[in-house]
């Protein structure tokens, strides 16, 4: 498996991603360290969570995992993120959805992170979303504490837009690493509004959530559009002897921003062939043509 060098750490091209780690029927100590090691066994040592995930539950899974286990916390690279308020019943004076990257909260729900994972250092923190109240000084300086502090090894964010990401670098001394916006087939706004620009510029190694639109490439019943890109990606993972999902996920590997797709799913079957994208050839015509297929129009 290739991996991406970021300023302070080292990924895997591809990254899991525990979202829906509580959606599956087994929540066993054994079946997640099955999916954990059916990751490491191709190469993928990256995993990400956040506190929400999972309404609060993602990270403590993991954390029965690695606790029954604690040798597999030395081949992961685990990466959280923080500053949502979910409505959630385990918050029930919360009135609204909402963002803080206060240095308190930031502070707490790092601890939190740490002790539901049972681990003693989060490898990678992302703010989750650009939080309209931030207080960049603050959070900066919150930020730069948690890395001294040995906490976190790194900083990143999710969700920036590039004023967003100069914002906050403007008021930390450590370097953010990463920004994971949503990318595929079917979101494609960051490859023409700046977004991938400006990472290329600044030599950011974006991630990529949502690789797969949420699963809406793999339904047949949907209107004319997907259907054609369907059969397309269809007929092109047949040929290379691979799933569909391989193919868009290589659509993404291709673009020389060197995206990090996060794939997530609870099928061990499909856990065991995730790397499958990184022998998919994809050439510069068959990636127009995907994406035109997407758009549903063809290039200006």
């Amino acid at each position: 498996m290739e991996r991406v060098s970021l300023p302070e750490l080292e990924l895997s091209r591809l990254i899991y991603g525990l979202w829906r780690l509580g959606d599956d029927k087994d929540t066993s100590v054994a079946h997640i360290q099955a999916k954990v090691e059916s990751c490491l066994e191709q190469g993928i040592t990256s995993f990400d969570q956040a506190d929400i995930y999972g309404d609060y539950e993602s990270e403590k899974l993991l954390g029965t995992a690695i606790k029954a286990s604690p040798a597999l916390r030395e081949k992961m690279e685990i990466i959280t993120k923080c500053d949502i308020m979910l409505l959630s019943e385990k918050y029930p004076d919360r009135r609204v959805k909402f963002y803080d990257t206060t240095a308190a909260h930031l502070n707490m729900s790092v601890d939190n992170s740490l002790s539901n994972m049972n681990i003693e250092q989060i490898d990678l923190l992302l703010l989750h979303r650009p939080d309209p109240l931030m207080d960049a000084a603050e959070t900066g300086a919150a930020l730069d504490t948690l890395v001294k502090s040995g906490k976190v090894r790194a900083i990143g964010v999710s969700n920036f837009r590039p004023f967003d990401w100069e914002l906050l670098q403007s008021n930390m001394n450590s370097q953010l690493q990463t920004n994971q916006v949503e990318l595929s087939l079917l979101a494609t706004d960051a490859f023409t509004n700046g977004d991938l620009a400006y990472m290329q510029q600044h030599k950011i190694a974006p991630m990529a959530w949502s690789p797969l639109a949420g699963g809406q490439l793999f339904s047949k019943d949907k209107n004319e559009l997907l259907v054609k890109l369907h059969q397309r990606l269809d007929q092109i993972a047949k040929e290379q002897n691979v799933g569909i999902d391989a193919v868009a996920v290589a659509w993404l590997l291709l673009h020389p921003a060197n995206i990090l797709p996060v794939l997530g799913t609870n099928s061990l079957e499909r856990i065991a062939t995730m790397s499958d994208a990184m022998r998919v050839q994809l050439d510069r015509e068959t990636w127009y043509e995907l994406y035109t297929l997407a758009c549903g129009q063809e290039v200006p």
